[in-house]
């Protein structure tokens, strides 16, 4: 059953987490700390900026561990994965690698992709803009989507295209990857790149992974007991009533207030005493 139910207090106390958190010692741990070095570089941020975010199952460590192992075969030059005279190299250096169930040739095929549209002068940027001024945000994606999935008909190692969900597709799917992907380059503020310019920020959706959907379970922000594209859509929504112009700030605080441990995931006053949203919390509601 849906539909959200925050008290009037709770835009006070995200605010004081939000206010108090160490998002420095946070970004050293996150795969987007990777990929600041090149803020001011439009190609190799969206190169490795997609590839991180596809590699974005599992812990923070393994994740960062293979974007480095991606930025070692680059020789440090993201926008070298892309390079047409670096192709065939990249692709045996790529043969030996493997993240969860993420192989190389799967990344091989990514890199392909990516380097077609940058032949066509098409930044990701344009491909999801294109779909979202068609007809809003999950449009958006999808266009994202198949365009990265490439044409229909085309081959593709096997479970390639699975790793670029829509939430057009039947199964509604949550698109935290690629949400994430788009959260990292569209928003200004610390400690995202905001390199894109198209879309309004208040336009964003939460990337809906499982420690942001925890917590915005257990503070109201949704009562939807499964991780879909409906459960994004509210949690988005109550946190647009809290900040209209950037409800998906509190993304980064909310993610690693889960990843640090800050949140255990169930009552230990040790822990959970300070915490600015435990007034809020389901498990200490009502709790003396």
């Amino acid at each position: 059953m849906g539909g959200s139910r925050i008290s009037p207090e709770l835009p006070a106390h995200l605010e004081r987490l939000y206010g108090a958190f160490p998002f420095d010692r946070s970004l050293a741990q996150d795969p987007l700390g990777m990929i600041r070095p090149w803020a001011t570089d439009l190609r190799s941020a969206e190169t490795l900026g997609v590839l991180a975010s596809v590699l974005a199952i599992g812990t923070t460590a393994s994740i960062r561990t293979s974007i480095g192992r991606l930025l070692t075969i680059a020789d440090g030059a993201p926008a070298a994965l892309i390079e047409p005279d670096e192709a065939g190299r990249i692709a045996r250096e790529l043969r030996g690698f493997r993240h969860r169930w993420i192989r190389g040739d799967q990344i091989g095929t990514l890199l392909g992709r990516l380097a077609d549209l940058a032949g066509t002068g098409r930044s990701l940027e344009s491909v999801f803009s294109g779909g979202f001024e068609a007809g809003g945000f999950a449009e958006g994606l999808d266009a994202l989507a198949r365009a990265l999935r490439g044409p229909e008909g085309s081959r593709t190692p096997p479970g390639y295209r699975a790793l670029f969900p829509s939430p057009l597709d039947p199964s509604r799917s949550a698109c935290k990857r690629l949400t994430l992907f788009v959260r990292w380059m569209r928003r200004t503020g610390y400690p995202d790149l905001g390199q894109w310019h198209r879309v309004p920020t208040g336009e964003l959706r939460i990337p809906l992974d499982l420690h942001v959907y925890w917590i915005a379970y257990h503070l109201g922000l949704t009562r939807r007991r499964t991780r879909t594209w409906a459960t994004v859509e509210e949690v988005t929504g109550a946190l647009r009533r809290i900040d209209p112009r950037d409800p998906i700030r509190f993304d980064f605080v909310l993610c690693h207030t889960g990843i640090s441990g800050d949140c255990p995931k169930r009552r230990d006053l040790a822990i959970c005493g300070p915490c600015a949203v435990r007034p809020e919390c389901r498990l200490w509601r009502g709790a003396r």
